[in-house]
């Protein structure tokens, strides 16, 4: 993962004094505190009111051993939870690493009040200083708070929050003891397994939500007037409730069918994007990588995207010649993307292949509908310049629609055609199927 979508190391310098950032982040924790102890405790005492509270085990759970010692990984995410917040640059840092705390806080109680579950399992006595922590996690954590795992959100938060600032040894140290916290939940009898994905999604969702580089996925968001734009975003949203309803439907005959949770959540966000957010929920980059949250929360969207691809594509040429060096095509894989000196990329919901060595430019666009202007017009500055440095490729999903609307707009604006007419009738003869965007085909 390239360090421009990743959290500067804490070797970097400060942009602002320290004890500022001290302040901040006491303040924040001065709040969450006590918002985590009543929100949980409230919790736990509204499912203990209930007759009868549920649970999801597996049978192969009551082979996990139980193992005392492992209560003392699973206490220190207390510790790391508040280090992470006091040791930071800068108070922008501070803010949305606590926003993905309070996310991962609101959305853990809110599913334990209206969904709670129950730990089967009687832990054995213990004593020594196991038996201690144990007594004083009993004092307030109550068997009732399970999926998802607010233990397995914040870890994997606070996790992300230190991988790439932590190298060497320290790193392979942090992974290691990441490690034995998310297997201690099920050592200590804590959890069982379904809160640790269910845990993990939710943690995702967090740092999806409160990036450490770029835009806010909510800023600036303003419902679309495009009716276009809303039937699809309507769409992807239906598909994201049939999904749920498919988990709740499910979910009382076998805990596998929790896994449509994730294509749920991930056409959920996908419909955000066309009701108005835009492309910057993919959180794409400008050499073609995405978050680690993107990659994993919007897998199963990709996957149904790249199948969509091979669908119509497999049977055309992956690229097309137009003119002087410049291409036309689908999303390319790695081998093909390093036939060229540059791609330059419109899919906003596609990440860049591993393995690409070449130049990669990507200006996200949203598929199906117009592109913003500015982005439109940095995509068609972009050619001339790159292709003097050697063969470009202009992708976008399927090389039809947003590739070929740069495409032809270049072609007018450098004069190589001298309509629009004229430029989608040169596309047309490449052999590749042309549908640019409507009123689009009109240079500016």
């Amino acid at each position: 993962m390239p360090t421009g979508v990743e959290p500067p190391p804490l070797s970097s310098p400060a942009a602002e004094p320290y004890g500022r950032i001290v302040i901040g982040a006491a303040l924040w924790l001065a709040l969450l505190a006590p918002f985590f102890y009543s929100t949980y405790g409230f919790a736990n005492w509204l499912a203990s009111t209930r007759d009868h509270v549920g649970s999801i085990v597996f049978s192969w759970e009551h082979h996990v051993p139980f193992v005392a010692w492992t209560i003392v990984p699973y206490w220190s995410i207390n510790l790391f939870y508040g280090l992470s917040l006091l040791l930071n640059d800068s108070r922008r840092s501070v803010d949305r690493l606590a926003g993905r705390y309070l996310t991962a806080q609101i959305v853990a109680v809110a599913c334990f009040v209206l969904f709670p579950l129950t730990a089967t399992f009687v832990r054995p006595a213990t004593s020594g200083l196991p038996g201690f922590l144990f007594a004083v996690l009993g004092g307030f954590d109550k068997p009732f708070n399970q999926a998802p795992s607010l233990h397995i959100a914040l870890l994997a938060i606070i996790w992300d929050h230190w991988r790439l600032r932590l190298a060497g040894p320290l790193s392979i140290l942090w992974h290691g003891w990441c490690f034995l916290i998310g297997t201690s939940v099920l050592t200590t009898w804590q959890h069982h397994f379904i809160d640790i994905p269910t845990g993990a999604l939710l943690g995702f969702f967090a740092l999806w939500l409160f990036p450490a580089q770029g835009e806010l996925p909510f800023a600036g968001f303003r419902l679309t007037a495009d009716s276009k734009a809303r039937r699809l975003s309507l769409c992807y949203a239906l598909g994201a409730a049939l999904a749920l309803a498919g988990t709740a439907i499910g979910a009382p005959y076998s805990a596998v069918a929790l896994v449509l949770l994730w294509p749920a959540l991930a056409l959920a966000i996908v419909a955000f994007a066309y009701a108005g957010a835009g492309a910057k929920v993919f959180q794409k980059t400008a050499d073609g990588h995405v978050s680690l949250a993107s990659r994993i929360l919007l897998w199963p969207y990709r996957l149904g995207a790249g199948v969509n691809v091979w669908a119509w594509t497999h049977k055309l040429p992956p690229v097309a010649a137009v003119t002087d060096g410049v291409f036309l095509g689908r999303f390319p894989v790695a081998g093909e993307a390093n036939g060229f000196a540059t791609v330059i990329d419109l899919a906003a919901e596609l990440e860049r292949p591993r393995g690409v060595s070449g130049r990669w430019q990507s200006f996200g666009m949203l598929d199906l509908l117009p592109p913003p202007a500015d982005v439109l017009d940095r995509a068609v500055a972009a050619i001339e310049p790159a292709r003097r440095q050697g063969t470009v490729l202009v992708c976008c999903a399927l090389g039809f629609q947003r590739s070929a609307t740069v495409v032809a707009r270049w072609l007018v604006a450098t004069g190589r055609s001298h309509t629009p007419a004229q430029a989608r009738k040169q596309l047309a003869a490449s052999g590749r199927p042309v549908h640019l965007q409507a009123g689009l085909d009109e240079p500016a």
